[in-house]
């Protein structure tokens, strides 16, 4: 997830357990999903989006749009 679940987190200014209270989820999961060491479920990352009152979406990069060749 590149580091956006820590940036929100951070923004909010929660402590890991603070949001492991607020969404269900243990401080240790979220801590391991934040070093790139877990795989979360999908429900699992609703349980921090809802938390954090977020889109599932904010937790992921952004695709950008891919240059066309050729000059059209």
């Amino acid at each position: 997830m590149d580091g956006r679940l820590r940036q929100w987190r951070d923004r909010r200014g929660w402590s890991l357990r603070e949001l492991g209270e607020r969404s269900g989820v243990s401080y240790v999961t979220i801590q391991r999903i934040e070093a790139g060491t877990a795989n979360p479920s999908v429900r699992v990352l609703q349980r921090l989006a809802e938390a954090l009152e977020i889109s599932l979406r904010d937790l992921f990069p952004r695709e950008r749009p891919k240059k066309r060749r050729g000059g059209r």
